[in-house]
């Protein structure tokens, strides 16, 4: 038969649609014709397979050959589809039982000796693969030994991993059967988050942060050169929970997209931390082939933007509407993609051009128009999504010297663990995702609470997004202590985490 056919994955966003590759044998002057919008480097397959099958002892044939990657009128990319262009080519060429290819997906890139090397998005594949309703019987993938690792950690999908050709062509044979890639970086390693005990003093920005992790909130850290804004920045995953597989799962998607996925790392909470001079394709992604940004790869983890207003105004604005969707939908000409993006934003910036203002021995040099000029690169609609703004002053000698250490990230994490439970048993998600019918629901004030709410509203001249925030803010404070009711006290706290920029 002069036919073949092997399933295969494309690359779309997170959809890795399925993809038949379609290989046709027939008489006529030797060529190789490859059509189904593939990009160049899917065009120079041609020659890395031929070289790879000469080179493995198999017969290139001598006819014309004619690959068409189905559905037509999707755009191909990536080194992935080598191998399943090389397995058609035997099927049809009677090399290989085409039979054998039946219930099996390929992908891997070949060298040109044959060997398997590792592609991008194995898991992306995988994941996508595993959440298709309509299979019937459990998915089945032939991979790169490497990739498949990747890929073993999505249950349901039975990875095979191979290191060359032959290897491959041997199993489908029955010569050689391959064994079933184990997932064994499910384990993982202990994440080696640094501890808060780290950070002496700043008893106010440590608190910000416990509450920030228990409710999923974005946090401003706003304070001089030196005060320990990274610090406590860094050290922010360790306070969260380990994810949990269907998290891990969607955040090692998104980072398998570009290669970036280390299993050594499964279930750790991504921590990414951009240079100020990102572009804004860096930070939402993009390209004409659509790519997770920055946002993305912070999935289920935390997103920090050091020296804030060092970034482009423009740059920082596209980050408001996935700051309230958790999802980012990249359109261009040809593509469209859509990324999850469901991060934890912590932000730091100094107070003022100097970064002294406030400062409790060095006097600031600024002038008020300065100032103003300085905290206004950052728009009002930006810092009202924002719902922490936290003020981290310089240290007295004391402090920074003789002060006991603090209390260590585990301890902090056991009362964030608590809060979040209480959340998901009373609502199912965090307090940060609750939407304007939950806010009525969920965060019932008492009568000081509502009386004192209202004065703030009213002195503050707050948005109703800011009220809904302060809200969701203040039942997080009062989970934390484990009260039923949105109490004074926890109100309180909230407000004092507002408008602490002009600009808010």
């Amino acid at each position: 038969m002069s036919l073949a056919v092997v399933r295969s994955r494309a690359l779309a966003g997170m959809a890795a649609p399925a993809v038949q590759v379609e290989v046709h044998l027939a008489n006529g002057l030797p060529s190789v014709t490859l059509v189904g919008l593939p990009e160049a480097e899917v065009k120079e397959a041609r020659e890395r397979v031929r070289a790879a099958l000469i080179n493995c002892g198999f017969e290139f044939p001598q006819r014309r050959i004619t690959i068409n990657l189905a559905p037509a009128d999707l755009p191909k990319e990536s080194g992935a589809f080598d191998l399943p262009i090389a397995l058609g080519v035997l099927a049809a060429s009677g090399q290989i039982p085409i039979e054998a290819l039946a219930d099996t997906e390929f992908a891997g890139e070949l060298s040109l000796s044959g060997e398997l090397r590792p592609i991008r998005g194995a898991l992306a594949m995988a994941y996508a693969v595993s959440r298709e309703s309509a299979a019937e019987r459990e998915p089945r993938f032939i991979l790169p030994q490497a990739s498949a690792a990747e890929a073993a950690l999505v249950s349901g999908v039975k990875s095979t991993g191979a290191r060359t050709l032959l290897d491959v062509c041997a199993h489908l044979t029955g010569t050689v059967p391959l064994d079933t890639v184990l997932a064994a970086g499910t384990v993982g390693q202990a994440a080696a988050y640094p501890d808060m005990a780290d950070v002496r003093g700043q008893a106010v920005a440590r608190r910000a942060m416990e509450i920030a992790a228990a409710g999923g909130h974005s946090v401003l850290l706003i304070g001089p050169p030196g005060t320990g804004k990274s610090m406590l920045a860094k050290r922010f995953a360790g306070l969260m929970p380990s994810l949990t597989e269907e998290e891990a799962l969607e955040s090692a998607a998104v980072l398998s997209l570009v290669g970036r996925f280390d299993p050594h790392a499964w279930r750790q909470r991504p921590f990414r931390a951009p240079h100020h001079t990102a572009s804004a394709v860096a930070l939402v992604g993009g390209g004409s082939s659509p790519r997770p940004g920055e946002i993305s790869l912070a999935h289920h983890g935390v997103l920090f933007l050091d020296e804030l207003t060092e970034w482009d105004r423009r740059v920082l604005e596209v980050l408001r509407e996935p700051l309230e969707s958790g999802r980012i939908h990249i359109s261009r000409a040809a593509r469209q993609a859509e990324f999850p993006a469901r991060f934890q934003l912590v932000a730091a910036m100094n107070p003022c051009p100097c970064g002294y203002l406030g400062h409790r021995v060095k006097a600031c040099r600024c002038t008020p128009d300065q100032i103003s000029r300085y905290q206004g690169k950052l728009s009002g609609p930006l810092l009202d999504r924002i719902d922490l703004q936290v003020e981290v002053p310089a240290l007295s000698e004391s402090e920074l010297l003789s002060a006991a250490p603090s209390e260590p990230s585990s301890a902090i994490a056991e009362r964030v663990n608590a809060a979040r439970e209480r959340m998901l048993a009373r609502q199912g998600r965090l307090n940060a995702l609750l939407d304007e019918g939950d806010v009525r629901t969920h965060c019932t004030l008492r009568p000081q609470a509502d009386e004192m709410l209202r004065r703030a509203m009213s002195r503050m001249a707050w948005s109703a997004r800011t009220v809904h925030r302060v809200l969701k803010l203040a039942r997080t404070t009062a989970d934390l202590a484990g009260s039923t009711d949105i109490d004074a006290p926890h109100l309180a706290e909230c407000v004092q985490y507002r408008g602490v920029l002009n600009a808010a």
